[in-house]
């Protein structure tokens, strides 16, 4: 008859439950792993092997009880780890989707909305279409394989341990938000210096031609060039993105380490 003893159950639950919480919760909120088009059941089985691969080549754990208080505050840490570590790499794909919302404001497209289920609300055509390319060039450059390396790399930057976190990493992560802002203006600054100047031209000619019908006039034209503005630059977005993606990679490393205790 099998028996199993609790300090082995102990040792267990610290060996493969510990670890499996932070891989489950940094798929939860990772982008294209938490996508909601992706079934629960595969997502479930991918974190579960995810997490058996992770916890297999991590060395012994020496804890306390996991039922008492302190294994209950590791567990809840390790929770929000992994939340924290795949927000990170969400923050990158929002300032894409804001870049898109801005390029759609800018070429009177902000109406064109629809349902997205990914973001659970209304979201500018523009903004869908430009996320679904950065999401395809992120697969394409095996962008998934490098979150879950960094991942696996996060257990030896930030060991799971009873001693609580550092709170320079939660300053680096709430900076981290700034990345919304200022990466999607840069990535929508070729449009929007485009659409810009149209505008001025537009407003030129109204006023040497008042009765020119801009509203009947203007709209075309600032769709068309948007849209001219944003294929000429599709070369280019691709090695943009790349440095972005790169650039949240790095941070994840960046903030896991200012949480090393």
């Amino acid at each position: 008859m099998l028996q199993i003893t609790t300090a082995q159950l102990n040792a267990m639950i610290v060996a493969w439950v510990f670890p499996m919480v932070r891989v489950l919760a940094f798929l939860a909120a990772a982008p294209i792993f938490s996508n909601s088009g992706i079934p629960q059941r595969v997502k479930l089985i991918v974190g579960l092997a995810i997490g058996f691969a992770v916890a297999a080549s991590l060395p012994p754990q020496n804890m306390s009880d996991p039922g008492s208080y302190i294994g209950l505050a590791i567990l809840a840490e390790q929770m929000l780890i992994g939340a924290g570590l795949g927000f990170v790499m969400r923050v990158v794909f929002a300032a894409v989707d804001a870049a898109g919302s801005l390029i759609g404001l800018q070429m009177g497209l902000s109406f064109a909305s629809f349902f997205d289920p990914q973001t659970q609300g209304q979201t500018a055509v523009i903004a869908s279409i430009i996320g679904i390319i950065a999401s395809l060039l992120f697969l394409s450059l095996n962008g998934h394989l490098m979150l879950i390396d960094a991942l696996a790399h996060s257990f030896e930057w930030l060991p799971i341990s009873a001693k609580p976190m550092r709170a320079d990493g939660w300053l680096l992560l709430a900076r981290s938000g700034s990345i919304i802002f200022s990466t999607g203006l840069l990535l929508s600054l070729p449009v929007v210096a485009a659409l810009l100047m149209t505008n001025i031209a537009l407003a030129v000619l109204t006023r040497a031609a008042p009765q020119l019908n801009l509203f009947a006039v203007g709209f075309p034209i600032t769709s068309t060039i948007g849209i001219a503005v944003i294929w000429l630059s599709m070369p280019t977005l691709a090695y943009v993105l790349e440095g972005v993606f790169d650039e949240g990679i790095a941070n994840i490393a960046v903030i896991a380490r200012n949480w090393v205790p």
